[in-house]
């Protein structure tokens, strides 16, 4: 394996780990509540388990790209957390203004909670796993 790949790779799954400690802690502590009062009708009894499962990988990867940028040595930590930050606010703003848009009880709390809780958990994730993976993202990979 290309030390590219390896790289992005290392950076995929520390992202993965740590998104999914804090993503479960924001679920169970803040969002379940939160759903639960503000739009608890719209709420299937469990989860739909390959539904998470592709959410998680398909989003671990858009923060490694846009965020943690394992294989661009010359990117500032800022310009990495900036990245992170936009793009966790521009995906969960298109889901949370969606559903805002289109389901009955949807509520602006629920929309506006989900917006910046994507902002803030991309731009948290990338600062660790950047800060973790600070001496393999400070090398250059070999092409």
């Amino acid at each position: 394996m290309n030390p590219r790949t390896r790289n992005w790779l290392t950076a995929y799954f520390v992202t993965a780990l740590i998104f999914a400690v804090l993503d479960v802690a924001w679920i169970l502590l803040v969002a379940n509540p939160l759903y639960q009062s503000q739009i608890g009708g719209l709420l299937a009894p469990k989860a739909n388990l390959l539904g998470a499962v592709l959410f998680y990988a398909i989003f671990v990867a858009g923060m490694v790209h846009y965020g943690v940028r394992p294989n661009a040595a010359d990117v500032p930590l800022r310009q990495r957390v900036t990245g992170a930050a936009l793009f966790g606010f521009f995906t969960y703003a298109t889901w949370a203004l969606t559903g805002f848009a289109v389901l009955k009880d949807f509520t602006a709390l629920v929309a506006v909670t989900d917006i910046l809780w994507g902002a803030v958990a991309c731009s948290l994730v990338t600062w660790v796993t950047a800060t973790v993976l600070r001496r393999r993202i400070a090398k250059p990979a070999a092409a």
